[in-house]
């Protein structure tokens, strides 16, 4: 058997002195390949005595073992380096070629989204945000919706996986189906007077011509001491007509039901369908717009709210609907296809979008 510890340092020098995954692969394959050096000594154990065979296996094990090693580490700087030097002087054009037949446009639902916070901006309301992914609380309980009310079926609302709480009762996740959320979280964080409009994606499991899974929603919040139902019509009137740019647009307020409000009502908006097209404006005929109403006492209770001192108005309505009505889109499928084609027809100009903001 050779000197193990001249064996070593050769090895150790071998590996050390690679510059690059491939002499270093070519160090790896001379010490521990099949044909490497730890290898044929260990092939020639059979030749030894038994207690020299015991000694100089235990040698080649641990020898092979700190040459594996080193090899690791080895590995794992050259690749940092070959990281840190790619990053230093590697450079991705990211850049497209020039193509004048394609052109960027704004998606309808981002144009009709700025224009409602422009017009909603102009009243004094603010914007509250909340979270995709809710629990039955924020969803459902604080909102009124009575234990076996049909929206709280797996048909209607996307269940996740209960998260364990520490005291081992489950605790509901879904995706939430209405941004009335974003109002419970407002309402429980933040003392009247309350003045918020929130919007963003929901989820409700249907699909059709006038139904997707995920579609967009605005809802606006007013509570203090004073507000009534005569503020609520004053507001959403002054909203549509800023919105479809009709000054005399008629509108009328059809008593209704939603668990969170009391009064409730649906509101609609005067239009003509004669020849077969709809045409917003003073017509013969009536469009369901939105549903709105006045909170419901229980809804204030549940956010912390004494109903005897506060009270508020709420509405809410889909922001491709507003778009479909306003811009002649027909089915809401087509809002979730990325037809370049569809956007280049109903999109808008970056460089020349209507704005209502000069007449608010």
């Amino acid at each position: 058997m050779m000197d193990m510890a001249a064996l070593k340092l050769e090895l150790v020098d071998m590996v050390s002195s690679a510059q690059d995954m491939t002499s270093l692969e070519a160090a790896r394959v001379a010490a521990l390949g099949k044909k490497g050096r730890i290898t044929d000594l260990m092939k020639n154990l059979g030749t030894l005595s038994h207690e020299e065979r015991r000694s100089a296996g235990a040698e080649l094990n641990l020898l092979k073992d700190e040459i594996s090693a080193l090899i690791d580490r080895q590995s794992q700087q050259l690749r940092a380096q070959e990281l840190q030097n790619r990053l230093a002087n590697e450079e991705v054009d990211i850049t497209l070629s020039p193509r004048p037949e394609v052109r960027g446009s704004i998606h309808p639902i981002s144009q009709t989204m700025d224009e409602l916070l422009t017009i909603f901006d102009g009243m004094g309301f603010t914007v509250a945000e909340g979270p995709d992914i809710e629990d039955d609380f924020h969803n459902f309980t604080a909102l009124n919706f009575p234990i076996g009310h049909p929206a709280r079926e797996m048909h209607d609302t996307f269940y996740l996986p209960d998260d364990e709480r520490k005291d081992g009762e489950a605790q509901k996740k879904l995706l939430r189906t209405h941004t009335s959320t974003v109002q419970i979280r407002y309402m429980t964080t933040h003392k009247p007077p309350i003045k918020i409009v929130c919007m963003g994606r929901v989820y409700r499991a249907d699909w059709d011509m006038t139904h997707t899974p995920v579609f967009h929603q605005i809802e606006g919040l007013v509570i203090d001491k004073t507000t009534s139902m005569a503020h609520l019509k004053g507001c959403l009137s002054q909203f549509v007509r800023e919105y479809f740019e009709v000054d005399d647009l008629p509108v009328r307020f059809r008593p209704s039901f939603f668990p969170f409000t009391e009064p409730s009502a649906e509101m609609d908006i005067g239009c003509s369908r004669k020849g077969g097209e709809l045409k917003i404006g003073a017509g013969d005929s009536w469009l369901e717009i939105l549903g709105c109403g006045m909170v419901h006492p229980n809804v204030l209770r549940n956010c912390g709210l004494d109903p005897e001192e506060y009270q508020g108005f709420a509405f809410g309505m889909g922001i491709e609907r507003l778009a479909m009505l306003k811009y002649g889109i027909p089915d809401l499928r087509t809002f979730f296809e990325s037809d370049v084609r569809w956007l280049s027809h109903y999109g808008f100009d970056p460089l020349n979008r209507p704005n209502r903001a000069t007449k608010i």
